[in-house]
């Protein structure tokens, strides 16, 4: 029978539950992914978090400038963008807090990897 994932992620050198750092990663984008990613010495947990809080920010920050330079398409799927960032933003934290190590498709190995290479 197969094992659902622990939701008992590694302790975090913060002193703060490895759960809420992780979520604390995400609330601030990619400004709390850097201060977690260089605060956080021990939980890869946390780490992961940080580094895909700091790539999923600065991809839709970029996304988000380069459909400002396309007039009205561009613009409406900017527009469309923000909620479903903000959807995305509230269930990584979501997902985080519970304890899940959620990892997005396509960055979210790269950023596994980025977060154990400082380790």
């Amino acid at each position: 029978m197969l094992q659902p994932p622990s939701l008992k992620p590694d302790a975090s050198s913060t002193g703060l539950d490895p759960k809420v750092a992780g979520l604390l990663c995400y609330l601030g984008g990619f400004i709390t992914g850097i201060i977690f990613l260089v605060l956080e010495k021990r939980s890869r947990f946390v780490r992961l978090h940080a580094v895909q809080s700091i790539v999923v920010s600065v991809a839709l920050i970029v996304l988000n400038i380069i459909l400002g330079f396309i007039p009205l398409l561009g613009w409406i799927l900017g527009a469309l963008l923000i909620p479903v960032a903000f959807i995305l933003w509230i269930g990584l934290m979501l997902l985080t807090l519970q304890g899940r190590l959620y990892k997005l498709p396509v960055i979210g190995d790269w950023s596994e990897q980025q977060a154990n290479r400082f380790y």
